[in-house]
């Protein structure tokens, strides 16, 4: 155990139970020794979200993506399957891939070294003359891949369990929210950048104690007294069972396919994953780590065709123009204040209904952290 972690003087205790629990104290979010222990304890070990099954859909498509300093590319073989590897050239470590495109041949841009598209090196320039040269000591190096309600995860340690093992009732929960999410495609990809931590965004997310306070357009779209969080395993789940208004301030829809008011889960280690009433429709927001103090957001949106319908667009404008603002605001405050010598710990707000105002997600979330990095946790 790191001294960053270790019960410091002037902590309160961080419980098991989130009822008698202090929150996480506020160097978990500042300090960098603990972000550090985070790349290995949490993000390297876990299953990560990087794209969407309709980003492929022909031969040699591919994408790439980063988890922390490690660079990933998946992409569609000529026998039409699935496969990741780490983006690196295995002549000297130049980038292969870079964005998203599509490619018959993985070529590396500084030797010209060539790798088909199952990994497997098909040329290297000048390698006949080397002695005991052998190709097939230079096969690309795979990483665990598993698509999931059409989403795709990659996981770099390769005894990982697989997702859908580990995940429990996730996948059907969130196909009885949206039966027809193996026909959506991606349609949008929004930025957000925030002088926050990725848990700080997290933490936001795993409430609605301030939903009433800091999003008046979503309660007035959302039934707040149908509204539950549920804790389940490596993810937790937020409800609300019907919209209080189909004409309200956030944006005006019909019911269809998405007859409910909101469903949304949290999935470890940074993925939370939205249903918006209306049209069909699933989108995910990903917290990705830049830094102690900054995050990355990317949100992904699929919805039945590539153009949105106007209840879609009005959907997809509201996230973007109006609540992920707001939270970034409100995330941003926090992590100043989580930097001041007159803050260190707060205390979680528990009800026994689990109502709209309970923040045991939150906890849920931090006793998975803590428990990542080493933390200690009192009964």
């Amino acid at each position: 155990m790191t001294e960053s972690v270790k019960k410091q003087s002037g902590d309160m205790p961080f419980c098991a139970k989130p009822e008698k629990s202090f929150t996480m104290p506020a160097r978990f979010y500042t300090n960098e020794s603990i972000y550090k222990l985070e790349k290995e304890g949490i993000f390297f070990n876990s299953w990560n979200y990087v794209g969407h099954i309709s980003q492929l859909n022909e031969k040699g498509d591919y994408i790439t993506f980063k988890i922390h300093d490690q660079n990933i590319f998946v992409i569609k073989t000529k026998t039409g399957d699935l496969k990741a590897f780490y983006n690196v050239c295995l002549h000297r470590g130049h980038e292969l891939l870079v964005g998203e495109g599509k490619t018959n041949n993985i070529i590396c841009p500084y030797h010209g070294w060539s790798y088909n598209l199952d990994g497997n090196l098909k040329v290297a320039r000048n390698s006949q003359n080397v002695s005991d040269f052998n190709k097939c000591d230079f096969t690309l190096k795979s990483v665990q891949l598993e698509v999931f309600c059409g989403l795709l995860f990659v996981n770099l340690d390769p005894k990982a369990k697989p997702l859908k093992e580990q995940s429990g009732n996730l996948e059907k929960e969130i196909r009885s929210y949206c039966p027809t999410v193996d026909n959506l495609v991606f349609a949008q990809r929004d930025h957000f950048d925030a002088a926050s931590n990725w848990k700080t965004m997290i933490d936001n997310f795993l409430e609605c104690y301030h939903c009433h306070v800091a999003h008046q357009d979503f309660v007035d779209l959302v039934d707040m007294d149908s509204y539950r969080t549920v804790t389940n395993g490596i993810y937790s789940a937020q409800i609300s069972d019907a919209p209080k208004s189909l004409d309200n301030k956030a944006f005006q829809f019909k019911k269809g396919d998405v007859d409910f008011g909101y469903a949304g889960w949290f999935l470890w280690p940074n993925l939370t994953i939205w249903i918006y009433p209306g049209e069909a429709n699933l989108s995910v927001l990903q917290m990705n780590p830049n830094g102690v103090e900054r995050t990355t957001e990317y949100q992904d949106w699929f919805i039945p065709t590539k153009t949105p319908s106007i209840q879609l667009k009005q959907a997809m404008n509201y996230q973007r123009d109006v609540l992920q603002p707001e939270d970034i605001a409100l995330c941003e405050s926090v992590q100043k204040g989580l930097n001041s010598k007159g803050y260190n710990q707060g205390r979680f707000m528990v009800d026994h209904g689990k109502t709209e105002l309970s923040e045991h997600a939150v906890h849920h979330f931090q006793n998975m952290v803590m428990q990542a990095v080493g933390g200690e946790i009192e009964d």
